[in-house]
């Protein structure tokens, strides 16, 4: 029996379905499948150091050190890569874990779950489904309404405020994209 499915005895907690993408277990797509693409050197002119290592090499930050920790304004979470909306901050919580956490998405199609099997554990890799960027990971210990939690990189987001105006730029003006 695996640890994975060990832990669900344990908890008494049904584990995270995940939804087929006709690749073998743990495989990832080439980043050529996203239906948006940009080439390595753009996005290294474009990303800090810090999110190109999370978002183009599955990277993680180190545990409450993400500028998206203990944020709490109201607003919209998009992917630093290529904007897509992601979460709004109204399903955002304090999972104390040392990332920021969500219950729920925006919309179920904007990101892809996977298989990720580093460090030795099985866990559900998240993914921008419009550029492919590396967000986090999803558990299934989180709050309801939905028992999910979305655990992502502070650095794979930007935050779009509630009353800003929607201009894509989702960074700053220097035109890396602000941690």
């Amino acid at each position: 029996m695996s640890g994975f499915n060990l832990l669900h005895l344990i908890t008494k907690s049904p584990p995270v379905s995940l939804r087929s993408c006709s690749l073998p277990s743990g495989a990832c797509r080439s980043k050529k499948t996203w239906p948006v693409s940009y080439t390595q050197e753009e996005l290294r002119k474009r990303l800090t150091p810090k999110q190109f290592h999370v978002t183009q090499e599955r990277g993680t930050e180190s545990a409450f050190t993400g500028e998206f920790t203990y944020h709490k304004d109201e607003g919209t979470y998009n992917c630093v890569v290529c904007g897509a909306p992601l979460f709004s901050s109204h399903s955002k919580f304090d999972s104390g874990s040392g990332w920021p956490s969500f219950f729920d998405l925006l919309k179920e199609e904007s990101i892809t779950l996977s298989d990720d099997f580093s460090y030795g554990l099985h866990r559900v890799e998240t993914t921008c489904s419009q550029c492919g960027a590396h967000l986090g990971h999803l558990f299934d210990d989180g709050p309801k309404p939905t028992g999910k939690r979305y655990c992502m990189n502070s650095a794979s987001l930007a935050f779009q405020p509630k009353d800003a105006p929607l201009d894509g730029a989702c960074g700053s003006t220097d035109g890396k994209a602000e941690l």
